[in-house]
C-alpha cells in the first residue's frame, strides 16, 4: 500500500507559522534585573499586556537602576530599546539631555504626593528610602543618629543602583555642606557597598549586616508573602528621601505605535495592580481595589525629601565625590 506524502503540507503550515510569527511585533522594554526576575512584576506585566496588544513582549535586563542610563548612553542611537523603565527623578535630566527620549503623550491620574509635569517620564510606581532593621533591635532615629552608633549596615554603589544614588540625594539633601562630614562618621557603618540592591538585602537576610538601605514598603513583603513581622523599616528625624520611577519612550523606536500602547497599559489598573506585591513599591496609580493589606502599617516619614531632576544633577557629582572620599579612608 502506498505510503501518503505529507511533507508538502507540512511545511506548508510551517511556513505559515514562521510567517505568522515574522509578523508578530516586538517590543522591547529595557529594565533592572531584579523587575524581570521571576518573583518580580515582568512576567505577570508581560502576560497581561499581550492580551492586549498582539505583540510580543520582551524585557531586556540591565542591572540596578542606575545601569541602565550608563547603557542606553553607551549605546546612543543604536539601542535595541523601545522603551526604557526604571529611571528615577534622580537620572532623568541626565536622561533627557542624551536626546534619546520622545514625548509620552499620556494623561493619568496619578496618585503620586507631589505634582508631576514631565513630559518625556512617566511614573509607574513611588516609595521612600528606607534603613531596614529587624524588629526589636535598638533602631537609631536619624542619619546622625546611625552614623554615631555601631549599627553594621549594607548600602547601594550609587554609579550603578538608584538606592544607593537616593541615599547620596538624602546626605546631601538633609545635610547640605555638612554631607562630608557625615559620610565621615558613616563610613564605618558600612559592612560593604553591592553594586544593586537584590545584593544588599540578600546579604541582610543572610545575617551578614543588622540593617540595609531599602525602602520603608520593604517590610510588607515579609508581612504579605512570609506572614513575618519581623522586618521594620527605621523612621528618621531627618526625613526621608522619595524615589518616584518612571519609563520613557526611546525616540528611535521602531515600534512607536506599541511603545505608546504599552505606556498607556502601564498607568491602567491591569499594570498597577501588579505593583505593590511584586516590586513592593507604591503604585502611580492607586488600583481600583486599593493597596493592600498589609500596606496600612508601613512607616509613613513625617517629612519627605525630593530634589528636583535639575537639582539631582547639579548635585550629583558632589555628592559622588564626597561618597568616595568617605569610604576610600
Amino acid at each position: 500500500m502506498p505510503r501518503p506524502i505529507y511533507l508538502p503540507a507540512v511545511a506548508g503550515l510551517a511556513l505559515a507559522a514562521s510567517a505568522a510569527w515574522a509578523e508578530t511585533p516586538v517590543l522591547q522594554v529595557m529594565t533592572y534585573d531584579s523587575f524581570v526576575s521571576e518573583w518580580g512584576p515582568g512576567p505577570a506585566v508581560e502576560a497581561a499586556f499581550e492580551e492586549t496588544c498582539t505583540c510580543d513582549l520582551q524585557f531586556i535586563g540591565a542591572g540596578d537602576g542606575a545601569a541602565l542610563l550608563a547603557r542606553l548612553q553607551l549605546e546612543g542611537p543604536r539601542t535595541d530599546a523601545d522603551i526604557v523603565l526604571g529611571l528615577d527623578t534622580n537620572l532623568t535630566a541626565a536622561a533627557r539631555d542624551t536626546g534619546l527620549f520622545a514625548p509620552h503623550g499620556v494623561t493619568a491620574d496619578l496618585s503620586l504626593p507631589i505634582d508631576w509635569t514631565d513630559p518625556d517620564f512617566l511614573p509607574f510606581d513611588w516609595g521612600y528610602f528606607a534603613f531596614v532593621g529587624n524588629a526589636g533591635d535598638d533602631a537609631p532615629t536619624s542619619l546622625q543618629a546611625l552614623a554615631d552608633s555601631d549599627v553594621q549596615v549594607v548600602i547601594q554603589d550609587p554609579r550603578s543602583s538608584t538606592p544607593g544614588l537616593g541615599l547620596l540625594m538624602w546626605v546631601k539633601t538633609a545635610y547640605g555642606d555638612e554631607a562630608d562630614t557625615l559620610w565621615a562618621d558613616l563610613a564605618d557603618n558600612v559592612v560593604t557597598v553591592t553594586p544593586g540592591w537584590s545584593e544588599a538585602y540578600g546579604m541582610f537576610l543572610d545575617g551578614e549586616a543588622d540593617a540595609v538601605l531599602s525602602y520603608t514598603t520593604s517590610p510588607a513583603y515579609h508581612l504579605i508573602a512570609e506572614d513575618d513581622a519581623s522586618k521594620v523599616a527605621w523612621g528618621f528625624d531627618e526625613g526621608h528621601y522619595m524615589q518616584v520611577e518612571v519609563a520613557g519612550k526611546v525616540a528611535g523606536t521602531d515600534q512607536p505605535e506599541l511603545a505608546d500602547q504599552f505606556l498607556a497599559f502601564m498607568v491602567s489598573d491591569a499594570f498597577q495592580s501588579i505593583i505593590p506585591t511584586t516590586n513592593w513599591m507604591y503604585p502611580a496609580v492607586t488600583p481600583a481595589d486599593g493597596l493592600p493589606d498589609g500596606f496600612d502599617t508601613l512607616l509613613t516619614p513625617a517629612k519627605s525629601l525630593l530634589l528636583s531632576p535639575e537639582d539631582a544633577a547639579a548635585k550629583r557629582d558632589a555628592a559622588l565625590d564626597e561618597w568616595r572620599a568617605a569610604l576610600s579612608r
